[in-house]
């Protein structure tokens, strides 16, 4: 791409084409329905912003996913650095354009193409050409904005998204309590130790690997999760809060809100690979904390994450196309460097809770990047088990999310896979796990010992799989699964490893024979994809 030549000594007062605002594709916002207007922001509100810039190389990891496993080589984190991180001269450029409208540059970085920028409200409105004011929707007041966000035209080609300047909540956590229900005296329900038991996993624990967990609000208390291991046989696990645009792991002692999900990706997680690490990224809920948190834990240079559980999302009608963009590049990032994203499907069958009686899919679990995680019901006899879709909205509950993304094209790898059109998007989920709260996870969030599900679950419990194999190719000289998708479509692998469901549905869409968008391929049988991704190889 064409480096930006900036000239600024030329004095010239007039307006040039290069200095003329243009809107950023894709960043368009609207008022939420039925939004209430409050005021403009107060010019003197202070407020950070991340400007995420383009790969001076763009990322493709789909020539990657082609190859099998055993002739993959991840980038390291410098290589990546050099090829895809973001130009020096496109920094200089950004920070020469903070500087003529008063903003700060607080922060940057070129693995992560973000440079944070800091100031008030009216050199934002005016660097950006938006806007800013307050908003009271559904009990929550956000600083918002309406239309395009712009930048000047010689910035256009080298700015992918600005994220922050609107801070309305993002995303939701997909987790369902049974709320009314002692774990230790009703049937039917698991500690993940046993789903894990239920799904062939390898004996192996994790050691050497570490599992990153995205977090948009709540905590976790280390009292709790030494309480609920020891009454596992498990050893305390090695958990680091990791902050990140100001947020912490700060507890809220309710175990209706976020501190269920923090607890239940911990626990789920650690109770499968005790032997592996877990940092947890704390971030605002926010589409600017949620990329940071990302990307934050993809270029960990300390934690070298190889596996990612992302537990929130939202319908993608509720994202900016600019984000989705930015969300995706970060997730193709990932697999370039070896690292697995798994992303919860969503809670509320196909509509994904969008009141217009349309399918709707979940992002970031859309992304073609990220491997998605459907729900199943799962009942259980001694080693023997049955199971369906989730599906419990006839009861009032929820169901698992899947359909066809209108967003993202369908990926090559899914193009055997019988997915639905039109639209020919992207089929989610790619495979599933234990999600219904009848038949959920034993955990402990706040001194309580409760029983959870969603698919909040299913992330983790695929993210301490993934752990489980990586530890297992690192024994055999090999490096982590990566971006694993591909793979799980190749014939070899999805007619073996997977129990295929048929049964049950999520509204739009019924489980059959084969993939499906409730259940993916089905629940795994972890022995045997570690043996095929280990023995013969596996072209996509």
């Amino acid at each position: 791409m064409n480096r930006i030549a900036g000239d600024p000594g030329s004095g010239d007062s007039m307006p040039t084409p290069e200095s003329m605002h243009v809107p950023i594709l894709g960043s368009e916002r609207t008022a939420p329905p039925g939004a209430r207007f409050l005021a403009p922001a107060d010019p003197a509100e202070r407020l950070f912003v991340t400007v995420v810039l383009k790969a001076r190389d763009p990322v493709r990891p789909e020539a990657l996913g082609k190859l099998p496993l055993q002739k993959r080589k991840s980038l390291t984190r410098e290589e990546f650095v050099a090829k895809h991180g973001a130009h020096p001269d496109d920094v200089a450029a950004l920070e020469e354009f903070a500087h003529e409208h008063g903003l700060t540059v607080v922060e940057e970085s070129l693995a992560r193409r973000t440079v944070v920028l800091g100031g008030t409200v009216s050199a934002f409105n005016e660097a950006f050409g938006v806007q800013l004011a307050h908003y009271a929707h559904e009990g929550v007041t956000f600083r918002g904005r309406v239309g395009p966000v712009h930048v000047p035209r010689k910035l256009e080609p080298i700015v992918e998204a600005v994220l922050g300047l609107d801070d309305r909540p993002q995303a939701k956590p997909h987790f369902r309590r049974r709320s009314g229900f002692d774990p230790h005296t009703s049937p039917g329900t698991f500690t993940p130790l046993q789903v894990g038991q239920l799904y062939n996993f390898p004996g192996l624990d994790g050691r050497g690997e570490c599992i990153a967990i995205l977090e948009l609000g709540g905590g976790y208390r280390t009292s709790d999760l030494r309480t609920y291991f020891r009454a596992l046989g498990r050893s305390m696990l090695r958990t680091t809060a990791m902050s990140v645009d100001g947020a912490h792991n700060l507890p809220t002692g309710s175990p209706d809100g976020p501190d269920a999900e923090v607890m239940l990706d911990i626990e789920v997680a650690g109770a499968i690979a005790p032997g592996a690490s877990i940092a947890v990224y704390f971030a605002p809920n926010t589409d600017r904390g949620f990329l940071d948190a990302l990307t934050t834990a993809i270029h960990d240079p300390i934690r070298k994450p190889s596996v990612i559980s992302i537990s929130w999302g939202g319908p993608e009608s509720a994202w900016t196309l600019q984000a989705m963009a930015a969300f995706d590049n970060a997730l193709a990032a990932a697999a370039m460097l070896g690292v697995t994203v798994c992303c919860a499907s969503g809670d509320n069958g196909s509509s994904d809770g969008v009141p217009d009686q349309k399918p709707h899919v979940d992002f970031p679990a859309s992304s073609p990047h990220a491997l998605a995680c459907g729900g199943t019901r799962l009942a259980a006899t001694g080693t023997a088990m049955t199971e369906t879709a989730w599906n419990d909205s006839a009861i009032g509950g929820g169901a698992t999310g899947g359909g066809i993304s209108n967003v993202f094209a369908l990926p090559d790898w899914q193009s055997g896979a019988n997915v639905p059109s039109p639209p020919r998007g992207r089929g989610v989920p790619d495979v599933a796990g234990d999600a219904d709260p009848q038949t959920g996870y034993q955990v402990r969030v706040d001194s309580v010992d409760t029983v959870i599900g969603g698919t909040s679950a299913v992330a983790p419990l695929w993210a301490a799989l993934v752990a489980l194999i990586n530890q297992r190719l690192k024994s055999e000289g090999m490096g982590p699964v990566g971006f694993v998708q591909p793979l799980l479509y190749s014939s070899t692998i999805r007619s073996a490893a997977f129990h295929d469901i048929t049964a049950g549905d999520n509204g739009a869409f019924a489980a059959s024979p084969g993939w499906d968008a409730c259940t993916g391929w089905g629940t795994p049988d972890g022995s045997k994809l570690l043996d095929l991704l280990l023995g013969a190889e596996v072209r996509a």
